[in-house]
């Protein structure tokens, strides 16, 4: 009987080949649910609910492994710094056993460590990191280059490398503005639209009148920055001028510029530099990270500000001007200021004063440094 069934391809419901056929029938339709239930999950995910433009931005999430998805989402859990989960903009670092930062956590886990005078360390391995030790992976950089990203605007898809070009000159839907904002136009929107906007634009018919208070408003503007220009090679013209180079080795023992703590109930930290010589007087200058804050390593917002002091005995009252400049191998952006103090034996200390750096990002890197190059000058006001 079962050579019969056999012969004819059915097979005896008792036998071991028909026990075979259900289990691999059960086991396609248990992978054919599971593949369902993740394209429906996968599905889910990618319909949610449009985000809150308002909200910050969320870190990305990495993709479990196992899961199935497209090779970009892939590459970018594989490709993303260690730090905020995010491809990196600019360059990469590796610690030295190969996790990836971006440049701006890098900079931030050094200035970290500098001001709790501690050893930086990797957050995957706690190996320990540094500009030294650590080294730019540029296969990395160039394959998060070629990843394709979405455009703000017109939400195509562009390779990363080229997508800054496409925001700025390319892209139809891009923000733009009048070309008569110069005499008070508000107006911006799409670049498709500037065309229509400029052909009905009220501004070119304004009376000479109107036009004078927009002008004004430019010319005063203007005017500011021209005085600080004209008081510089105005100061450069003086007869005494001193300047000093490599002034602030920040942060490091090595280089004499020490971290301290005051006596007071809480404590604040300070950094100081070593005496140096301009003007045939003995200076000093002190500086603190976010007004003497408690614990700045907590805050994602710093600042720094220093303090010049003239630390010789005078016979008469020293007025001098005095302004820092960026040192000749940083690259941290400083806008000039220049201060004025009259010094004198009862009076030998400026006020704190602001650095004036653009961002967080240019104080994290002036912390991060082993040496910071700034450039002081000091001018004597001729009486």
């Amino acid at each position: 009987m079962s050579s019969l069934e056999e012969r004819d391809g059915v097979a005896a419901p008792g036998s071991s080949s028909a026990g075979m056929g259900v289990g691999a029938v059960g086991a396609a339709v248990e992978a054919v649910a599971g593949i369902a239930a993740m394209q429906e999950e996968v599905g889910i995910r990618r319909e949610g609910p449009e985000p809150d433009p308002d909200e910050p931005p969320k870190k990305r999430v990495r993709v479990p492994d196992g899961e199935s998805g497209k090779l970009e989402e892939r590459l970018y859990s594989v490709l993303c710094c260690t730090v905020c989960i995010d491809l990196p903009k600019a360059s990469v670092y590796q610690c030295s056993n190969g996790h990836l930062m971006c440049a701006g956590c890098f900079i931030h886990l050094l200035a970290d460590s500098r001001l709790k005078e501690e050893q930086a360390t990797c957050p995957n391995c706690r190996c320990e990191i540094s500009k030294n030790l650590c080294c730019r992976n540029l296969a990395v950089e160039k394959a998060v280059s070629e990843l394709p990203t979405e455009c703000a605007y017109c939400t195509k898809q562009f390779p990363r490398s080229s997508l800054e070009r496409h925001q700025k000159e390319d892209c139809q839907d891009r923000v733009t503005q009048c070309k008569y904002k110069r005499i008070g136009c508000p107006w911006k929107g799409p670049f498709q639209e500037l065309p229509a906007h400029e052909s009905e634009c009220s501004h070119p018919t304004k009376t000479g009148t109107e036009l004078m208070g927009i002008l004004g408003d430019m010319d005063q503007s203007h005017r500011r920055d021209m005085q600080l220009y004209n008081s510089i090679f105005g100061l450069l013209c003086y007869e005494k001028i001193g300047f000093t180079d490599k002034l602030v080795a920040l942060l490091h023992p090595e280089v004499q510029f020490r971290p301290y703590r005051t006596d007071d109930f809480i404590t604040r930290l300070y950094y100081e530099t070593p005496r140096f010589t301009v003007l045939n007087q003995t200076w000093v200058l002190k500086a603190r990270v976010n007004d003497s804050e408690r614990n700045p390593n907590l805050s994602c917002k710093r600042t720094l500000s220093f303090q010049l002091i003239l630390k010789s005995k005078v016979n008469s009252a020293l007025e001098c001007s005095f302004l820092l400049l960026k040192g000749p191998y940083d690259d941290v952006r400083i806008k000039p200021v220049i201060h004025h103090h009259s010094f004198c034996n009862d009076a030998n200390e400026t006020e704190y004063v602001p650095l004036p750096i653009s961002d967080s990002v240019e104080c994290n890197k002036l912390l991060a440094a082993k040496n910071i190059n700034l450039r002081l000058f000091i001018f004597q006001v001729q009486k």
